[in-house]
């Protein structure tokens, strides 16, 4: 009978053991180190899946409505879908874009609308890093619409708020802790930026900087990793290049170290006076649609169609126009008239509830910026100034770290992008100066603004979490 019982009483042990492994390997993957790697590893495979459709989707419609792969490559041409319109075909492409993504944002994911990164700081701020998986696909649509039917915004902003969902699914499948669902959100913004720019660094940065607020450990690796999985897939889609053609990067003189320093300065004017107009611009939007918001797209529209037919190069993201402007392609007035055009266009798709990013439109108002300077500079000091691509290149990473204060991914992106060490010093030299001088002139960078716009302090106690 003892022998009986002692048999039963060890069945008993073994079935409860065997009841409780699933639970200890769940337990394992939400609480062991290992398990947040693999998690990591996960959601960069997500983002960069996720990254490989939303540039699939922005190039089918960016070619559905404008005829072209990237329009804002020949500006000016003719749709050859609808050849009788002419150039006149950009009044109604947003118009129609508008049709498509306002229903769907305003009916799906209202969070979609916009540049998509204060939303995502938000949420690990001060809900949890809780976001809806509805966001992933509606962004995607929305933004890929936006910008196809010429949405002047980047594609960034989406990306990370693509991804950062994709990381708080995960997180509430695998029902982890508060901490380590954070930690997936960024790893999702980390694994959108280093697989849409293949800048994998850049991608760890930007997530520990700007989404996390801060730094440590086990968020480093944790970063890495998703960036690494999220870049290997990227480069197997699109191939390992740089997702912008830039010239060469020499300092011919030290008295050029001056002169980028005073473009530093220069710089966070420009960058803090984006962040205004954009919401000063989304302000008349408000106050002047008076209509159902789902319609305030397609109306608005028409005021963007205006814009795209006298500036045919804000169509889109813009990065051909961008490149041709590194090179020293535009005259001093034009390159400032594409400066204040990036400006008011990106501000009014902002403002009529479009969705895409504000980092690509700061790159692009950055190097227009510096080409202009440079040219001016080389003309009154030709045996000094270098080239003028030198100067679009700082340009470009100083406006940035001016607008969104993220001066270590200003810094990193653009050495990803050049690949050459020869650009640290004075890069370094404007982008602190850009930041010291923004942080004078502006509380907020253009991401909290919005946030404090709604009164929502990222410092102030977590609210309700959804």
């Amino acid at each position: 009978m003892r022998a009986i019982r002692a048999v039963g009483r060890s069945g008993q042990v073994r079935g409860a053991e065997n009841a409780l492994a699933p639970t200890r390997g769940a337990v394992g993957l939400r609480a062991a180190p290992w398990g947040l790697m693999v998690l990591a590893v996960v959601v960069g495979a997500g983002a960069g899946a996720g990254s490989v459709v939303f540039r699939w989707c922005i190039t089918a419609f960016t070619h559905l409505f404008s005829g072209h792969a990237d329009y804002a490559a020949s500006p000016g041409s003719d749709n050859p879908h609808v050849p009788w319109l002419g150039a006149y075909f950009v009044l109604l492409a947003p118009v129609l874009g508008g049709l498509l993504y306002g229903p769907l944002v305003n009916r799906f994911a209202k969070e979609a609308r916009g540049h998509g990164v204060p939303e995502v700081m938000l949420a690990v701020a001060q809900r949890g890093g809780r976001i809806s998986p509805k966001v992933a696909v509606v962004k995607t649509l929305a933004s890929a619409l936006t910008i196809g039917s010429g949405g002047s915004v980047g594609r960034e902003g989406p990306i990370v708020q693509i991804g950062s969902a994709l990381g708080s699914t995960l997180g509430r499948i695998a029902k982890v802790t508060e901490h380590r669902m954070k930690l997936l959100v960024a790893c999702g913004a980390a694994g959108g930026i280093a697989a849409t720019f293949n800048a994998p660094l850049a991608g760890v940065f930007f997530a520990m900087e700007l989404i996390l607020g801060t730094f440590s450990t086990e968020a480093f690796g944790a970063t890495v990793l998703a960036s690494v999985t999220a870049s290997v897939i990227g480069r197997a889609a699109f191939g390992d290049v740089a997702f912008l053609t830039l010239p060469a990067f020499h300092v011919d003189h030290l008295a050029q170290y001056g002169l980028f320093a005073l473009l530093g300065v220069i710089a966070a004017v420009v960058g803090v006076g984006f962040a205004r107009v954009l919401y000063l611009i989304e302000d008349a939007c408000d106050w002047a649609w008076r209509g159902p918001e789902w319609l305030r797209p397609a109306a608005g529209g028409l005021a963007l169609g205006l814009v795209l037919l006298a500036l045919p190069q804000m169509y889109g993201v813009g990065y051909p126009v961008l490149e041709k402007a590194t090179a020293g392609g535009y005259a001093v007035g034009f390159l400032l008239l594409l400066l204040v055009g990036k400006v008011l266009a990106t501000s009014l798709t902002i403002g009529i509830g479009g969705s895409g990013g504000v980092f690509a439109p700061s790159l692009f108002i950055g190097a227009m910026l510096g080409s202009a300077y440079g040219t001016g500079v080389h003309q009154l000091l030709p045996a000094t100034a270098g080239s003028v691509g030198a100067y679009a290149l700082v340009g470009m990473g100083a406006v940035f770290a001016a607008a969104a204060r993220a001066s270590i991914t200003a810094v990193v992106i653009l050495f990803e992008l050049t690949g050459e060490y020869s650009i640290i010093l004075p890069l370094m030299l404007a982008i602190v100066l850009a930041t010291a001088t923004s942080r004078l002139l502006s509380r907020d960078t253009v991401y909290t603004l919005k946030l404090r716009r709604r009164g929502i302090d990222l410092d102030g106690p977590a609210r309700g979490r959804r």
